[in-house]
């Protein structure tokens, strides 16, 4: 990298403006673009630096643990996030175990919504206990999480709009709650494109971990995730932070010790590392995220009042509707849109989903793309059947991820694949 300086945000710079000209240093000869830094390793010049570097890690050593191309996409998520460090790794799951072991360990408890994630489901019910670790999901309401909550309980858990149930989370509510008792609260925006839709930390959440192959990567391309965390968090009531009193992590490392902890855990420790090249892929994606999922969250709101008017169409979720539990909190928290996911039931899903021409059928989200999933029998296929139910999946139910076509098209394609015409 250049001694130029990157550009530096400034306060008056819109999302549109930091997401197109952050990271990317000015000057003669310098690139238009993130450069991609293919290297596993860097050059120290003396013992005393290579000492100091394994010390500090606040440069450039081993690439698991940093790499230029990473740490410039890195600083980009940070600005359009409001955060103040962010740690890029392989995938949205290599995130949220990222951002979830960074403040618990064995014997440690967390409350989740339980509008959820297939995968983030699992990872909660099945591979946390592994560790030691307990989980309670509850209903997506302050009254469940509060009543959760536990002495132990180190973290809540929530997703800013829920995959695929379109539940919106009460951030100032849920962090309230949290900080009451000692915890953390963590928003998972993959939904919310970035802080493009929703700034969680702004409204009082600690850690925000989000997959960036959905609108970040944006191309249906790239494997990507990362976590994000806050100015400023209240570590003092949890072991993990305050353990070994003047040599606890806390201690040593000060304001800094979550944003350490969270890189020391999912890249030095667990190589979750993101590679240099899909670094590159997502920063690329991240210039036209809020053209895109404007443009998609519109057409969603469109395609989610027609279903909800069609009379061979079950029910519609979608929280920009009037009618969905939580389109007061959408208002509240999404104003520029209320994201590109809805589902809708079909009778027959086996028989519509192959009639489809114009919507692909696909397990991803954020995609240029319309996409199309049947949860009950994919993403969700290996969770309880309460806990499908609770998530908001039902035999019936479709997935859509909203791309960029003409409404018109998308109708037109949802209208013979429903009707078998």
């Amino acid at each position: 990298m250049s001694d130029t300086p990157p550009a530096a945000p400034t306060p008056e710079w819109s999302y549109e403006t930091e997401a197109v000209q952050s990271g990317i240093p000015r000057g003669l000869g310098q690139t238009i673009g993130f450069p991609i830094h293919a290297a596993a390793a860097f050059q120290f010049d003396t013992l005393e630096e290579a000492q100091s570097e394994f010390v500090h890690n606040t440069g450039l050593s081993y690439a698991r643990l940093q790499n230029p191309t990473v740490k410039a996409l890195e600083g980009r998520i940070s600005a359009l996030e409001g955060g103040a460090a962010t740690v890029a790794v392989a995938s949205g799951q290599a995130a949220t175990l990222t951002a979830i072991l960074s403040v618990c360990r064995a014997g440690d408890h967390v409350v989740s919504a339980s509008s959820l994630f297939g995968g983030t489901t699992g990872m909660l019910s099945n591979i946390l206990p592994l560790m030691g670790i307990t989980a309670s999901l509850v209903e997506n309401t302050p009254g469940a999480i509060r009543a959760a909550m536990r002495d132990n309980t180190r973290l809540v858990w929530a997703e800013m709009i829920s995959n695929p149930a379109g539940d919106v989370a009460d951030i100032g509510s849920f962090a309230e709650i949290a900080h009451e008792r000692g915890a953390l609260l963590a928003i998972d925006n993959t939904c919310g494109g970035v802080g493009f839709l929703c700034r969680p930390l702004e409204h009082g959440a600690d850690i925000v971990a989000q997959s960036l192959t959905k609108w970040a990567g944006g191309h249906g391309s790239v494997l990507g995730g990362s976590v994000t965390v806050g100015q400023r968090q209240d570590l003092s009531r949890n072991p993990v932070f305050t353990d070994g009193g003047e040599n606890s992590v806390l201690a040593q490392r000060g304001e800094a010790a979550l944003a350490w902890r969270q890189r020391w855990l999912g890249a030095h420790q667990l190589g979750m590392t993101l590679a240099p090249h899909s670094a590159f892929l997502v920063a690329q994606g991240i210039e036209t995220l809020a053209l895109r999922l404007e443009r998609e969250s519109a057409t969603a709101l469109g395609l989610a009042r027609w279903l909800a008017a069609h009379p061979r169409i079950g029910k519609v979720s979608y929280a920009g509707l009037p009618d969905h539990p939580h389109h007061a909190l959408a208002q509240k928290y999404l104003p520029r849109g209320q994201g590109a996911v809805l589902t809708f039931e079909v009778d027959d899903p086996a028989a519509f989903l192959p009639r489809l021409r114009v919507l692909r059928i696909a397990p991803n989200l954020g995609d240029v793309r319309t996409l199309v999933v049947h949860p009950w029998t994919t993403t969700h296929g290996r969770v309880p059947e309460a806990a499908r139910y609770a998530a908001g999946v039902t035999p019936k139910t479709i997935r859509m991820s909203v791309g960029v076509e003409a409404l018109a098209d998308l109708q037109a394609d949802i209208e013979q694949a429903v009707t078998g015409a």
